[in-house]
């Protein structure tokens, strides 16, 4: 039997019906994939290899108790858990990763919130600090945006997908994230100069 040219759905059947092939053909179909979007979050290959292992420990516990239904939209579903599993990780830890963009410069030295003079260069350092700390004082939604399209450079349409939103609504959620984020440091620099 070629497995290969079943769907994805055809192989979540197979597996639930008890036959082990199902799910070893869904792994290594996708398991690049997967693997790849928690490494780009973690950036820690043990720790990627922990989450990817607890992500399929869920996948195998619900394929098997009956409660998976997402029709024809396997991926995105464990897409969606091992997500999930990295910000439960980040939430645990209570860290923020270093903000990355694209060309691997820190988000935060690029994002110019307002026009530096001297005396507001001396604050960079302890603003930059307390940027990362407000970070996580954003709602979940906004703060998952945020991490997800700069630290782990996902397209907005990515973004969209693994948190089964529209485009639109990833955007805008993006765009809250940048403007409450702007207000933050604007309240703790009059604070500063206060």
């Amino acid at each position: 039997m070629n497995l290969q040219s079943y769907n994805d759905q055809d192989l979540v059947k197979l597996y639930v019906t008890g036959n082990e092939n199902g799910l070893q053909e869904l792994l290594r179909r996708h398991k690049s994939k997967i693997y790849t979007s928690i490494y780009l979050l973690v950036k820690d290959q043990y720790l990627a290899e922990d989450i990817f292992q607890d992500t399929f420990i869920k996948v195998i516990n619900t394929l098997r108790s009956g409660r998976y239904n997402e029709e024809g939209k396997f991926l995105p579903w464990v897409m969606r858990i091992a997500h999930n599993l990295v910000i439960d990780y980040f939430r645990k830890e209570k860290r923020t990763p270093i903000i990355t963009s694209s060309d691997g410069m820190d988000v935060f030295n690029m994002l110019h919130f307002y026009d530096e003079s001297a005396e507001e260069k001396m604050l960079r350092d302890q603003t930059h600090k307390d940027l990362k700390a407000m970070i996580h004082l954003l709602p979940d939604e906004q703060k998952e945006v945020l991490l997800m399209r700069h630290y782990a450079d996902l397209s907005f349409k990515e973004i969209a997908d693994l948190t089964d939103v529209s485009i639109n609504t990833a955007l805008g959620r993006m765009r809250y994230a940048l403007s409450n984020l702007r207000k933050m440091l604007k309240t703790k620099e009059m604070t500063y100069k206060g």
